[in-house]
């Protein structure tokens, strides 16, 4: 049976693997967060890779994602978003462990009129992104084995996410204003996480596929904040009106990407994966959501 440790294993992404885990019986999964690993302590990890031998795969999840945050924050960012890649890159290749790395499109500055291929330059004009560019690089230039994995907009049931809070604020409030010149496409953490899953499995029987590259993936479709928002409401039967403004009326610390819907035919094709449109999986989280 295969190990897969999962770094970040609290978060959105991290929580969706631990449910699904059940439906992946071939391998044995071993979960860690910040309570019980540091992977900005290279000591650390090395300690418990020697405490659990015969670590195939490391699914790293863990990212410091609070954007506006990180304009501030830049070092306590860059120490989780490109030191501890390093970490975790390094451990891995001594140890011949393959690897997953998230990424995000916020690599991308939003200026593209088509969908974000792998290979399409990056310029990112945040500070999260500039990190999260500065981890991919780190990864890449450990020369470990594995690919990461680009993806955008992430909700679940779990955590702080878009989706809640339209939730709460659409059953509260009699109006909305949400930003309609922001494009890009959601992805429901639960698909993300089948899909990394599904690789894996894959890998079994293709043992050069979890080789080298980057991929993207979230959800099928695309729409605005504003698009986005009124699924939501409309869909919980908020009687919460959502009006379009634009990104320049509602100013945050880090500017975003007018423009970030991710081409995912390489993932498609590479490892057999099918992806569900952004509104079915929305409304699926939405019943899970409403019904907890």
């Amino acid at each position: 049976m295969n190990k897969v440790l999962i770094t970040g294993a609290n978060g959105q992404l991290g929580s969706e693997i631990r449910n699904l885990s059940a439906e992946y019986p071939d391998f044995q999964f071993i979960y860690t967060d910040i309570d019980n690993l540091d992977i900005t302590d290279k000591k650390a990890i090395n300690e418990l890779f020697e405490e659990h031998n015969g670590i195939e795969y490391l699914i790293n999840c863990a990212a410091y994602t609070a954007v506006d945050k990180a304009e501030e924050d830049t070092e306590l960012a860059n120490k989780i978003n490109v030191e501890a890649v390093a970490n975790l890159s390094e451990i891995c290749n001594s140890f011949g462990t393959k690897m997953i790395h998230i990424s995000t499109d916020y690599v991308f500055d939003g200026t593209n009129y088509q969908p974000y291929k792998e290979s399409d330059p990056c310029s990112p004009n945040s500070a999260y992104g500039r990190t999260k560019l500065d981890g991919e690089l780190t990864f890449q230039e450990s020369g470990v084995e594995g690919i990461i994995i680009r993806t955008s907009w992430l909700y679940s049931t779990y955590g702080h996410n878009f989706v809640k809070t339209i939730l709460r604020l659409s059953n509260e409030r009699d109006q909305l204003g949400v930003i309609f010149d922001q494009i890009g496409t959601p992805t429901w953490a639960h698909d993300l996480a089948k899909a990394i899953l599904d690789i894996l499995k894959f890998s079994e029987h293709e043992p050069d596929a979890i080789k080298t590259g980057i991929y993207h993936y979230s959800n099928e479709g695309v729409c605005s904040w504003y698009d986005f928002a009124t699924e939501i409401a409309e869909y919980a039967s908020h009687a919460c009106v959502i009006n379009a403004i634009e990104g320049k009326e509602y100013p945050l610390p880090a500017p975003r990407p007018f423009y970030s819907v991710l081409n995912k035919s390489a993932i498609k094709a590479s490892f057999d994966i099918k992806i569900p449109h952004w509104k079915n999986s929305l409304h699926q989280c939405i019943d899970l959501i409403l019904d907890s």
